[in-house]
């Protein structure tokens, strides 16, 4: 029997996760959603959430896009959560790396850096450091060149 999850195993250091890629139409739809003007953008974020929800691009996407610190914080939260369902579904057993050179895990990359900064925004100190310390665990070249690409 074969197994379809890209975990990779090496004698070079911790497996790595992948998660697998959303379908093209999800994701031409967040991108038509991203070219909106608010409130449309918006709306058509939370309608791709309400479809998509175990999708942490999703939630990161809102996260960006939210009026305020409290907002963007709980769609981070959210989208963390849903990430790491999403990793263990595909093998990840609480540690090694998910890499952002994979598109496919950016959403949850994102989403923690972002439960990160806005953890620091509201005063939650310790959760910030260890968001900080879970991203380079995830990805020790964290943070990326083009995070904000």
């Amino acid at each position: 029997m074969s197994d379809s999850r890209p975990v990779n195993l090496s004698s070079s250091g911790p497996p790595e996760t992948i998660v697998p890629d959303e379908p093209v139409e999800v994701l031409r739809a967040l991108d038509a959603a991203l070219g909106l003007a608010n409130p449309q953008r918006g709306a058509a974020l939370r309608l791709i959430a309400a479809q998509r929800p175990r999708w942490s691009g999703i939630w990161a996407a809102l996260g960006d896009d939210a009026a305020d610190t409290v907002e963007s914080y709980a769609y981070y939260r959210v989208g963390y959560h849903r990430g790491l369902d999403s990793l263990r579904a595909n093998g990840w057993r609480g540690s090694g790396y998910v890499r952002w050179t994979h598109s496919s895990n950016r959403g949850f990359l994102s989403c923690l850096a972002g439960l990160a900064q806005q953890a620091a925004a509201i005063g939650e100190v310790d959760e910030a450091e260890r968001c900080e310390l879970f991203l380079r665990q995830c990805d020790p070249s964290w943070p990326p060149s083009d995070l904000n690409a």
